[in-house]
């Protein structure tokens, strides 16, 4: 079946300048690209910080601009070849793919070297006009995007959460978790659920869980959390601290992008423990660094995307060992786009919503 010339699509024109295109440009596919039809595509909390004029996104201060508009956003999606290449020989239409949100330039020396998601022009899937992103009925995925087959036996509610998942684990294999260690995870969204059951598998010690929504830590408990804290409730250093003897945790992996998170779990970490950094932050965020060196020694990693995670997300939610349940369950069109983004910044209980297509 030919693909349509124009189709329904979500566009960003400028900071808080979104459309929704009823007859957009349809994506030409040139002959290393391929094209698929978007099977859903999920609203991360990125995508409302940048409709929102992210600075680290839009540029200012220490940062250049990488948002290039005009450009459909969306990362979190997948869906079925349309159209190939004469030079594709990998895939044909029909097949259920999906690929990671970087959009590697194969060349940079991190490409060279397998690290292709910290390619040094570090383009991406629904931030720049040349790489349009899954908030649209069809998507062109170039020579060198990194491909991952979707089975058709996993459920849509499961398939449209891989991106995150994948970042979840990412995350959580920096941490270097062992059975020894007692761990805690600030954040219970979308991202922290995913670290939450992932970390789970790793069989640490104690399995601890911060967020300010109980709904959120009740979650938690479902997915593979010893013990949940409120930081509102309670004074969670100093719980953390009760619960090892006083010396603190072994791991801390931050997945909510604010401040006092970075404040709290400084304080919380042992000597010589590890602090993983996932969330984005919208505002500065000051720290005595005298904690990270003199204080205590530290190693503090960093974690950025889900590279070679797909796989094995795909494989284990098949598996049920990646727990699912109840993270995505809100539904909406392309054309209710300021509803669902709404709706994605968890007010009225969310997880994750998505369009679907």
């Amino acid at each position: 079946m030919a693909i349509p010339r124009t189709m329904k699509a979500l566009v960003c024109y400028g900071k808080g300048d979104y459309r929704f295109e009823p007859a957009y440009p349809t994506p030409e596919c040139g002959d290393d690209d391929i094209i698929i039809k978007t099977e859903a595509c999920g609203v991360c909390v990125g995508d409302v910080k940048c409709y929102q004029g992210s600075e680290r996104q839009w540029g200012g201060a220490m940062f250049d601009p990488w948002v290039e508009p005009p450009f459909i956003p969306g990362h979190e999606f997948f869906g079925r070849v349309a159209e190939v290449g004469k030079n594709v020989t990998e895939y044909k239409v029909g097949d259920r793919i999906t690929a990671d949100q970087i959009a590697p330039c194969g060349k940079c020396r991190f490409c060279q070297s397998g690290r292709y998601w910290m390619c040094e022009p570090h383009r991406m899937y629904g931030y720049q006009k040349q790489n349009n992103g899954g908030m649209a009925e069809y998507v062109r995925y170039h020579k060198t995007a990194h491909i991952t087959r979707v089975p058709e036996e996993l459920p849509i509610e499961k398939a449209t959460l891989i991106e995150p998942y994948g970042c979840a684990k990412h995350a959580v294999d920096r941490a270097q978790i062992t059975n020894e260690d007692v761990v805690v995870i600030s954040g219970a969204g979308t991202l922290g659920q995913g670290m939450i059951t992932y970390a789970r598998m790793k069989n640490p010690e104690k399995l601890i869980v911060l967020d300010l929504r109980d709904d959120r830590l009740e979650k938690a408990k479902e997915f593979g959390a010893d013990i949940v804290l409120n930081p509102t409730k309670c004074d969670v250093v100093k719980e953390v601290k009760a619960l090892t003897d006083g010396y603190g945790c072994d791991k801390y992996i931050e997945a909510v992008g604010h401040p006092s998170s970075v404040t709290q779990g400084m304080l919380m970490l042992r000597k010589l423990g590890t602090f993983v950094e996932f969330g984005v932050f919208g505002q500065e965020t000051k720290l005595d660094w005298s904690i990270i060196g003199d204080g205590k020694e530290l190693d503090i990693r960093g974690s950025h995307l889900s590279p070679y995670c797909y796989p094995f997300v795909i494989n284990h939610m098949m598996k049920g060992d990646l727990k699912t349940d109840g993270i995505l369950k809100t539904w909406f069109r392309l054309e209710d786009w300021q509803k669902a983004f709404e709706y994605a910044t968890g007010k009225y209980g969310d997880f994750k919503v998505a369009f679907r297509f």
